[in-house]
């Protein structure tokens, strides 16, 4: 029965910062840990079943137990807002309503591919909440923070993190919102 361990070995991602992406790996590590994050585990996968679809299937990972984390920028006046957007695997966030809105911009899309990357020290398909650029929002549903264990990216494709979605809340520019598209 898929579940959110789903098949794989899990282990505390503090004592394994080469399955994490650097700015994860800082950012665990960081003043004892990201608040919330401290009871984060990691496994390692194989990267070309990194993809959510492909992942759950591979790992018995049930999609409801799955959030996925979207770099946005929003345009306002010349400025761009860069922020994170989570929500669960079988929802999809209201990017051009919600999102829009909240961060006060006038046009949104999302981010493109080598900005996302470039600006999160992640590779593109492994993009985590934690460890981003300081002052970017982090934009969770609520449906995630209610969901109990959650496997997110790792900032790479060849690892996932597991944590109590309400953990995602607790980042210091989180904020929670309903941005499930219904």
């Amino acid at each position: 029965m898929p579940s959110a361990r789903g098949t794989l070995s899990w282990s505390p991602a503090v004592g394994s910062p080469d399955l994490v992406a650097p700015p994860v790996a800082a950012a665990l590590t960081a003043d004892g840990q990201t608040a919330g994050v401290a009871g984060a585990e990691v496994a390692t996968i194989d990267a070309t079943l990194a993809d959510t679809d492909a992942f759950c299937a591979a790992y018995d990972v049930a999609p409801a137990a799955s959030a996925n984390c979207v770099i946005v920028a929003g345009k306002r006046a010349g400025e761009v807002t860069y922020a994170a957007v989570m929500v669960l695997a079988t929802d999809r966030a209201d990017i051009n309503g919600v999102v829009r809105r909240h961060l006060g911009v006038r046009k949104i899309s999302f981010a493109p591919h080598d900005d996302a990357v470039s600006l999160t020290g992640m590779e593109f398909g492994g993009i985590t909440p934690i460890g981003l650029p300081d002052g970017w929002p982090v934009l969770v549903d609520a449906a995630v923070v209610a969901a109990g264990e959650v496997v997110i990216g790792s900032g790479l494709r060849s690892s996932k993190v597991l944590l109590d979605g309400s953990a995602l809340a607790q980042l210091p520019t989180a904020e929670v919102l309903d941005l499930a598209q219904h």
